[in-house]
């Protein structure tokens, strides 16, 4: 019964919208608990890491084009000879807005970021989310669309309490056990575990991006490598826009929330990842609690980042 819902549960969370992480000065992490994750929630954890964020925007993406298109459709007044109708550029193309934002042509040649004018209907419990607020909300879209009409002043912001709120996991809010002294002690080997087999899953799927390969092979071959190498690559993956060196609590957001519902010791682990409380987590903290020493560790994500970008500016210069 309880591999039923936890598979109920990973496939919700993959509906969920998701899209941008913004900066902003989260709230102090809340202590989260459920069952210790076995090697079949493993399976599903890893599945849900190489597919959410895609499905993610995908789903984004194609709410924003119907919006824009119903938008295009009051603003201008097209003749029926479409053959003969004027070719217009979109001044939406090449925009990405964020999370609660969609881009709104305005003029014909102009256009500029607005909040969502309204999310899809849920019905489906399972698209819940709990918030930092300790609220239940009827989907991520509800959450971001909110915490844009506050930041840009829109009368229907329901108070200032909600300006930062924020997703803190999956499902509607429940109430956590606390984590014990033990289970937190033995929390960093298993989170060491989970990352290797995560990132071994992807490279076997093709999936993991071409800059963290050595990285994997490396692991896959030299065993005092396997858990620094996962760890090196996870602490770059999170380390978003900006690539500052740093990930930011919000950064931790796709690693935090689907593991609330399943490991009752993220929240009190990604704290102790954190000993100066400035809200950011470097990668030597990042590997002292997972109990790594330390290496090249600054080095080798400094290297991966630059290849990453790399990569990035040709795939684009390709699409040119």
């Amino acid at each position: 019964m309880r591999r039923f819902a936890l598979l109920a549960f990973l496939l919700a969370t993959c509906l969920v919208v998701t899209h941008a992480i913004e900066d902003e000065d989260d709230d102090t992490m809340d202590d989260s608990a459920a069952e210790d994750f076995d090697e079949d929630d493993e399976n599903l954890l890893r599945q849900f890491e190489a597919q959410h964020v895609q499905r993610e925007f995908e789903k984004e993406d194609q709410l924003a084009r119907e919006l824009a298109a119903k938008i295009a459709a009051e603003h201008y007044n097209f003749p029926e000879d479409i053959e003969n109708a004027p070719r217009l550029v979109d001044p939406c193309k090449g925009i990405r807005c964020g999370a609660g934002r969609i881009c709104q042509a305005e003029g014909g040649t102009e256009a500029k970021c607005v909040c969502i004018p309204e999310c899809p209907e849920e019905i489906d419990s399972r698209r819940k989310v709990c918030t930092n607020l300790n609220e239940t909300w009827d989907s991520a879209c509800e959450v971001h669309r909110q915490r844009c009409m506050c930041n840009t002043g829109d009368p229907r912001c329901r108070g200032e309490e909600v300006k930062h709120v924020h997703i803190d996991y999956y499902g509607q809010c429940r109430n956590m056990p606390e984590c014990s002294e033990n289970d937190l002690m033995d929390f960093p080997r298993r989170m060491r575990d989970w990352l290797f087999n995560v990132m071994r899953d992807l490279a076997a799927r093709n999936e993991l991006p071409e800059a963290y390969l050595e990285l994997e092979h490396e692991a896959e071959n030299n065993m005092t490598k396997r858990w620094t190498n996962a760890a090196i690559w996870k602490w770059c993956d999170l380390d978003g826009h900006p690539n500052d060196n740093s990930v930011s609590r919000h950064e931790l957001f796709p690693i935090r929330a689907p593991l609330m519902a399943l490991e009752h010791c993220i929240a009190p682990f990604l704290e102790s990842c954190d000993p100066n409380n400035d809200h950011r987590i470097t990668l030597q903290e990042w590997g002292n609690c997972l109990e790594l020493e330390e290496d090249d560790l600054t080095a080798r994500c400094a290297k991966i980042n630059k290849e990453d970008e790399m990569e990035k500016i040709e795939l684009e210069l390709g699409e040119a």
